[in-house]
């Protein structure tokens, strides 16, 4: 790990805590066994739900006869979509908001059609797993097989069946927005487009073109722990909700939409999330169990398999992008075109929004046109995996960039510094840039060692790639801080920690308090406990989370300002604070430590506890960058990884170590979604390799250990410089490899995954014919 200096706003500040690396504090729980995840729910009572699904991708429902698995002995209630109340009262809504409690109901359990295989339409609860499972097979289901429209190729077809027949096509240029419905019924649900300048003049100028397609494949973020939740209908209508999310507010306004009760009546308690990687961002059983435990009078519990996870949750997008290029003989750029469709899967959502507003960001061009397409197929409906998006749109520019600078004859980190966006430019949104360190981070790509050391050896190639990650949040967090008598205080929030943000949290209320980080003590607590907070994602926690936080620090020092006022007889104006202790300044002599004046609260007027908000309109951009040395097998197409130096612009690190794991995680994930990672479908749209056997993951043997660069850029918007880590590691990979095989290999890859027969076709397809 290295680390560059900081730059930009609070530059010259030094922290005591923040930039350290303490440990966690929740790792003894979680290496002890300890720490408790979604499936180590047991209480009185307990049923064990399971859930039928449909063994085709495309059918629709002529009726459900329960009758017999209702009969088995040991089974105490069935469930079907009728019985969740939303389904009674409304239709599916495609006008409103994406992720709507109407259309999650019909995909936590199909009410008039099933879109893929895999899709849930009955559950049942049992005294035991087993009799759970065999009253399922107990389920008759007559099912009308309709057409499969598996790709975003077929879904586009004219007259291509339709998933939905009151979907109809709705436009916008503002991500943000729903945008005007267009009233053509399509599988296509939405436009995006962007557009800057004149696109036509801009290729008009350009003396070199290149234009080139890309696609890439369904790919799951890879969790290990699998979906796992308890409800606990009581008699008096409230329901209680044991689950591993990554947001429990969200949750909670879920479940009491599709039960049509008040949101208070729905408490959602936290588990530890054994892997999230923003596919834990909604729930698929909460719902069904609530409807179980109301029916049956007992708590119920719902553990997916591992082949439940592949068929019946959501994955990223298959992807389809277009990209077109122009630049003059110098290498500016003076116009770029992107076409890109992404798979959303059964039902509206995609994030193509986020790859129109990222893919061509980190440069400054004057002309652009953006098109992206949001498409519905017979597969899973798509859910986040880290930098939703960004990851296919930079697998595209960044080759295209790449073959660019090779026709000019350019130096390909050279063409990128010499486009490179700089505050104040717009990105193609339209939006002026803040103050990113895309230059940094090029720069710093540049200079370091990896990039000039000698590559030596046949069949060996070196790629660099760079992605832009626009950071989400906007949501808003909440944070009470209690002080304990002892000195030590009680962070509470609700935001779920994926990838240690307790301590990032805890860190940034330890900097302010001037005290150590070992004495805040963090706790992610239930809905019925804390102040509204959004869920975890966006690499939002750490920023927004943490402002909260700091913001509630922030008062307990105004509040023990007030107390030391007291005990020294002066006004609170008088007393001032720093690195710890508190002192009048009037009389210097008149001084108390945190944790002296802590221990007098009681005897001034009671506990000191806080509570803040904080909402902000997003963390912010930043740049990521890769440079990857590989080696390819000329006889079997294989790819090795030889050295990989990962960069990210931080802001500020809070925990080196951590964000160090962040970029290495992130960049591993990467990898494997360039080298192995697919939804293999059958024609009929099963999935044909639902296990970790089949669906091939990198693991430590595949890999060398990946360099992680932290570049310091303060983020204005945040008190101590914070950017985020979670995503941004994840978008350059999938590019740099692509080139990296390129030059190792002579053979451009347009498509994902790049498994050695890929490989070895695309290699056979671009070399001369030999005579």
């Amino acid at each position: 790990m290295t680390i560059t200096g900081e730059r930009g706003v609070g530059a010259s500040r030094s922290y005591k805590v923040v930039g350290t690396s303490p440990i966690r504090h929740d790792g003894v729980d979680k290496v002890t066994g300890r720490a408790r995840y979604g499936a180590d729910i047991n209480m009185a009572g307990l049923l064990h739900g399971k859930i039928l699904r449909s063994p085709h991708a495309h059918a629709r429902i002529r009726s459900i006869d329960t009758s017999k698995a209702e009969a088995l002995p040991g089974v105490r209630a069935v469930a079907t979509a009728k019985d969740f109340p939303i389904v009674q009262m409304q239709e599916l809504d495609f006008g409103g908001a994406q992720r709507n409690s109407r259309m999650m109901a019909d995909n936590d359990l199909a009410y008039r059609k099933v879109l893929y295989q895999g899709h849930a339409v009955a559950a049942v609860a049992a005294t035991s797993p087993h009799i759970a499972e065999e009253a399922l097979e107990l389920i008759k289901v007559d099912y009308e097989i309709l057409p499969t429209v598996l790709t975003w190729k077929d879904a586009m077809k004219e007259n291509a069946p339709l998933l939905h027949e009151s979907l109809t096509k709705r436009f916008t240029m503002d991500r943000s927005s729903q945008g005007k419905d267009t009233g053509v019924r399509s599988n296509v649900a939405s436009q995006i487009q962007f557009k800057l300048g004149d696109i036509e003049q801009g290729f008009r100028e350009a003396d070199v073109t290149v234009e080139r397609e890309f696609t890439t494949q369904t790919v799951h973020q890879g969790y290990i722990e699998p979906f796992a939740c308890t409800a606990s209908w009581g008699p008096d209508g409230r329901v209680t909700i044991w689950t591993s999310t990554q947001g429990i507010f969200g949750i909670r306004e879920t479940v009491a939409g599709i039960m049509d009760i008040a949101e208070s009546a729905v408490k959602v308690v936290p588990m530890e999330v054994g892997g999230a990687f923003g596919g834990k961002g909604i729930g698929y059983m909460e719902p069904v169990a609530a409807v179980l435990s109301k029916k049956s009078g007992h708590p119920v519990k719902m553990v997916m398999s591992r082949k439940e996870v592949f068929l019946g949750t959501g994955p990223t997008s298959a992807a389809f992008m277009r990209c077109k290029i122009g630049a003059d003989k110098s290498g500016k750029i003076t116009a770029a075109k992107l076409h890109l469709v992404y798979e959303a899967g059964a039902y509206p959502g995609s994030p193509v929004g986020g790859g129109a507003s990222t893919g061509l960001s980190a440069y400054k061009i004057d002309n652009v046109l953006i098109d992206g397409y949001d498409v519905v197929c017979n597969k899973q409906k798509t859910q986040a995996y880290r930098a939703p998006g960004h990851p296919q749109a930079a697998f595209a520019v960044e080759q295209v960039l790449d073959e660019l600078a090779e026709k000019l004859g350019m130096d390909p980190m050279d063409l990128r510094l010499k486009n490179v966006a700089r505050q104040g430019d717009r990105a193609p949104t339209g939006v002026p840039h803040a103050r990113v360190g895309f230059k940094e981070v090029m720069e710093a790509m540049k200079a370091h060692p990896h990039y000039s050391a000698p590559l030596e050896g046949i069949n060996r190639g070196r790629g660099i790639a760079v992605g832009y990650r626009l950071n989400g949040g906007g949501s808003g967090s909440s944070a009470t801080i209690n002080v304990n008598a002892d000195g030590t205080v009680n962070v509470i929030t609700g935001s779920m920690d994926l990838s240690g943000t307790r301590v990032s949290i805890a860190m940034q209320v330890a900097e302010v308090l001037g005290i150590a980080a070992e004495d805040v003590l963090p706790q992610v607590v239930d809905t019925d406990s804390v102040g509204w907070t959004g869920g975890s994602g966006g690499s939002r926690i750490t920023f927004d989370t943490g402002r909260a936080a700091i913001s509630g620090a922030e008062d307990v020092l105004r509040k023990m300002a007030q107390r030391a006022a007291l005990l020294w007889d002066v006004q609170a104006e008088d007393v001032q604070f720093k690195d710890g202790v508190f002192f009048c300044a009037k009389n210097p002599k008149d001084k108390l430590s945190f944790k002296e004046l802590a221990g007098k609260l009681m005897a001034t007027g009671g506990p000191v506890t806080c509570s803040a908000m904080d909402k902000q309109g997003g963390v912010g951009a930043q740049l990521a960058g890769n440079i990857v040395d590989v080696k390819v097998d000329p006889e079997t197409g294989k790819v090795d990884i030889l050295r990989y130096t990962a960069f990210l612009d931080v802001g500020k690190a809070v925990h080196p170590a951590y964000v160090e794991g962040q970029i290495q995680g992130g960049t591993l994930q990467g990898i494997g979604w360039a080298l192995n990672e697919e939804y293999f479908f059958t024609p009929a749209g099963a999935m044909a390799n639902s296990s970790f056997l089949d669906y091939r993951m990198p693991t430590t043997l595949d890999l060398p250990m990946i360099e992680a660069v932290i570049i310091e850029v303060a983020n204005p918007r945040h008190p101590f410089g914070v950017r985020g880590v979670g995503e941004g590691p994840i978008v350059p990979p999938l590019a740099a490899v692509a080139n990296a095989v390129y030059r190792a290999t002579g053979a451009r890859m347009y498509g994902l995954p790049m498994s050695p027969g890929a490989i070895l076709e695309a290699v056979e397809e671009q070399q001369p014919k030999k005579r």
